[in-house]
């Protein structure tokens, strides 16, 4: 109930939030040392940390009492598809015949919802059908719906049959009616067309650029894993992202694909399935960020199993090439591969997002690196080590609280117990 009010609060505001507050917190993460504060005072003034400093004895008027919790920066997901969620593959099918866009866009309010409610108070959408995800970012930018921070990269960019090319196994007379998909619509097949869709993403309002370098799991189409992309159209892309302002996400299974996507100086490498030691030594040499994904692995295996959930064609890839992302996660992180959080939530059902530090923990990451892979060090790939990722004065007032310790038990952040976003509690105690 609280946090439906909150929300309401948002609506009636327009995205205004009270002038000042003040946090009281049992202790507080400082997530660059690793260590905890104990009983801090976070002072928040029109949305970004103004102070923090030893609570006061006597407690502030009006302040939010979180003296018995933990808290931490709000976390960041780099890899999420707020505009889409896993179904039956019948049901899936019947989404590509019959449904509008406009339906897409009211379903996904509530993906953004549960994403903010679970703690996450910045993502990174890493690819939607008619930029989906560029009108929800402004809707929650607006104070129109709850949800989180967003940067987006628009339509991903895919070559023909690629992984993103939208008329992937469709029938003869539904591919020919549709038309043959261009830049316009995120699908290339020469440099030139490369650069012309990265200012097709420009002019319809992304942050970023999102690439499928190699076949992938969900696609309708026979590949999991291999090259898509040509060194010379990858090289027009990133030169031209790069024109832009933009950074480069590379979806990537196969290991060709993704050194290639790394020689051509995409940013990121996204899953990373089969990556191999010259990979590591490419992402090492390059300072590529590798976002692991592992939810993602392990819902597709899992649900690989039911003969029902998936297509025929997209089966055999889960099955393959879900079960090993976690154990790619270990080796990359045991060899200093910078590693920042991301789930792929949207193939896995959104608002389990944290599921993903317990997996990076079980693989032998220390609880504290992961916390690091969803604040500052996600906040580095996003452009915003200043502005996101930690709690400190002249960063955006972005606070989640838990009960106990998470460097002891690293599961209490999937029981997130309060959230704020820019100084508006969306969640509370």
């Amino acid at each position: 109930m609280k946090q439906l009010v909150a929300a309401g609060l948002l609506l009636s505001l327009n995205g205004a939030h009270a002038a000042t507050q003040t946090v009281d917190c049992g202790r507080l993460l400082d997530v660059k040392s690793g260590t905890w504060r104990e009983r801090v005072s976070i002072v928040i003034e029109d949305g970004t940390v103004k102070s923090v400093g030893p609570m006061a004895s006597t407690p502030a008027p009006g302040r939010i009492d979180l003296s018995a919790k933990s808290c931490l920066p709000g976390l960041i997901d780099m890899h999420v598809h707020l505009t889409s969620e896993t179904q039956p593959v019948v049901d899936a099918y019947r989404d590509r015949l019959t449904a509008d866009p406009a339906d897409l866009a009211y379903r996904s309010v509530k993906y953004a919802e549960r994403t903010l409610m679970a703690g996450f108070t910045t993502v990174r959408d890493l690819g939607a059908e008619q930029a989906l995800n560029v009108s929800l970012k402004r809707a929650i930018a607006a104070g129109a719906i709850p949800g989180p921070r967003m940067f987006t990269a628009g339509k991903s960019i895919a070559t023909a049959g690629g992984h993103a090319d939208p008329t992937n196994n469709l029938s003869h007379y539904l591919s020919h009616a549709i038309g043959t998909p261009g830049p316009a619509e995120g699908v290339i097949n020469s440099p030139d067309e490369g650069r012309q869709a990265v200012r097709e993403r420009y002019k319809e309002g992304a942050d970023l650029i999102k690439i499928t370098a190699t076949g992938g799991v969900l696609s309708q189409a026979a590949s999991g894993q291999n090259s898509q992309y040509t060194e010379d159209e990858l090289k027009a892309i990133v030169s031209t992202a790069k024109d832009y302002g933009f950074r480069v996400a590379a979806h990537a299974h196969g290991a060709e694909g993704l050194k290639r996507a790394l020689r051509a100086g995409v940013d990121s490498i996204e899953h990373g399935t089969l990556m191999d030691d010259d990979s590591v030594a490419l992402f090492k040499k390059t300072g590529g960020w590798y976002v692991p994904t592992i939810s993602a692995g392990r819902y597709v295996a899992d649900k690989a199993k039911d003969p029902n959930y998936y297509s025929a064609l997209v089966r055999p890839k889960a099955a393959a090439i879900g079960p090993q992302l976690q154990a790619t996660f270990a080796r990359a992180y045991k060899a200093g591969v910078k590693i920042a959080f991301g789930t792929d939530a949207g193939v896995f059902p959104h608002g389990e997002n944290a599921k993903e530090f317990g997996y990076m923990v079980e693989a032998g990451m220390t609880p504290i690196d992961a916390i690091r892979a969803a604040t500052i060090h996600a906040a580095t790939l996003l452009d915003q080590p200043k502005r996101l990722g930690m709690l400190e004065p002249g960063f955006a007032g972005d606070i989640v609280a838990v009960d106990g310790d998470p460097l002891r038990d690293i599961k209490l952040l999937e029981q997130v117990k309060f959230v704020m976003k820019e100084g508006v509690v969306y969640k509370n105690l």
